[in-house]
C-alpha cells in the first residue's frame, strides 16, 4: 500500500469557535482526519501527526525547522509521500520554504482551509482529501513540492494566496496551476523541479522586505540597514526605484546582499530594458542581486536560508538564478 503522512500545524483547516469570539486552532491531526471518511481504503494507508497548533502567523524559523525535520523523518521512515495541513496567511511562503531545503522526489503537498470546519461548506475535508490523493499518485512525483486548494495544484515556487475570504484564493501568476482534481484524481502536468536543497542552520538572520512606493527617497531603508542582514527590494514594475532611492540602495549593496524583486508579484525582474538611474541596468550595476522571477516574499524566505547559511555574493546570485 502507499503510506501517506499527514503533519498538522494548525490553521483554520483546524479551527473551532472560542468563547472570547472568533475561532482559533482545536483539532489535531487525527480529528481532521475522522472527518474525510473518504480517506479510508484506496489503497492508500494513513499516518497523522501533530505538530504544531498554531495560527500562521504566529509560525516562525524555529516551526519550519522542525516541520523540515518531520518530513525528513517521515520519508525516511518509508513514507511515499507527506501532506502537511497549515494556515493559509503563510502557507505560501512555508511551502517555498520546504521546496527550497527539502532535497526528494516523494510528493510533499502542503494544504489548508478558508472556511473553519464549523463554517457553511466548510473546503477543509475536500483540500484534505484533495492532497492526500495528490500526494498518493506517482505523477505528482519530482515536481517539487505543491499547495493544492480548491481541487487545484499549484508549484510552491509560484502560487500565491490572492483572496482574503474567497475559496478560491490561491494562484500563480503568470505560470497557471499545475493540474486539477477531476472526479477526485489528479490530473498533473510536469515542471521542472528547481531544488536548490540549501542547508537549514539555526542562524536567524535579519533580511528586511522593503517595497518602494510614488515618492519613496529610500530614508526608512537608509535607517534599518544597520540592524539587518540582507535586504529584498521589491521595486515597481520590472524592478525599479526612484532616482533618489538610488544612492540608498548603493550603499546598501555595499554593505549586504540586496536583492531586487518586482512589487507586481508576477513576472521577471527585468535586466537589459531600461537604462536610466534607478532602472534594473542601473540596480544591477551597483551590485544588487536579480531576483529573478519570485515574489518578494519568497525571495526574502530564499535570501534568509542562503544569508544563514553563509552563501558567498556569487552564490547567492547562482541560486537566485535558477529561478527564471
Amino acid at each position: 500500500m502507499t503510506r501517506i503522512s499527514v503533519l498538522a500545524m494548525g490553521g483554520t483547516i483546524a479551527m473551532a469557535p472560542v468563547a472570547t469570539g472568533g475561532v482559533a486552532p482545536a483539532f489535531d491531526a487525527e480529528s481532521l482526519m475522522a472527518a474525510v471518511p473518504e480517506l479510508a481504503g484506496g489503497g492508500v494507508r494513513i499516518t497523522a501527526k501533530t505538530l504544531r497548533s498554531l495560527p500562521s502567523p504566529s509560525i516562525g524559523f524555529d516551526d519550519l525547522r522542525a516541520l523540515h525535520a518531520a518530513i525528513t523523518a517521515e520519508l525516511a521512515e518509508g513514507a511515499d509521500g507527506v501532506v502537511v495541513t497549515h494556515g493559509t496567511d503563510t502557507l505560501e511562503e512555508s511551502a517555498f520554504f520546504l521546496d527550497a531545503t527539502v532535497d526528494t522526489p516523494a510528493p510533499v503537498v502542503v494544504t489548508g482551509a478558508m472556511r473553519h470546519p464549523t463554517a457553511a461548506g466548510a473546503d477543509g475535508p475536500a483540500n484534505l482529501l484533495a492532497a492526500v490523493r495528490t500526494a498518493a499518485d506517482p505523477a505528482a512525483r519530482d515536481l517539487g513540492v505543491l499547495v493544492v486548494l480548491n481541487d487545484e495544484v499549484h508549484a510552491a515556487r509560484h502560487v500565491v494566496k490572492a483572496h482574503t475570504t474567497s475559496p478560491a484564493a490561491f494562484t500563480s501568476p503568470g505560470a497557471g496551476p499545475l493540474g486539477l482534481l477531476v472526479e477526485g484524481v489528479p490530473v498533473l502536468r510536469s515542471l521542472a523541479p528547481v531544488r536548490p536543497a540549501l542547508p537549514i542552520t539555526a542562524n536567524t538572520p535579519r533580511i528586511g522586505l522593503f517595497t518602494t512606493s510614488l515618492g519613496d527617497d529610500g530614508e526608512v531603508l537608509r535607517l534599518a540597514v544597520p540592524a539587518l542582514d540582507g535586504v529584498v527590494l521589491a521595486g515597481a514594475g520590472g524592478g525599479h526605484v526612484s532616482e533618489a532611492m538610488v544612492p540608498v540602495v548603493a550603499e546598501a549593496a555595499a554593505r549586504l546582499p540586496v536583492v531586487l524583486t518586482s512589487r507586481v508579484g508576477a513576472g521577471p525582474v527585468l535586466s537589459a530594458t531600461y537604462g536610466y538611474p534607478g532602472s534594473e541596468i542601473d540596480l544591477l550595476a551597483r551590485g544588487v542581486h536579480h531576483g529573478a522571477a519570485l515574489h518578494p516574499l519568497k525571495a526574502r524566505l530564499l535570501l534568509h536560508l542562503l544569508v544563514a547559511g553563509g552563501a558567498a555574493p556569487d552564490q547567492i546570485s547562482a541560486v537566485f538564478a535558477l529561478y527564471r
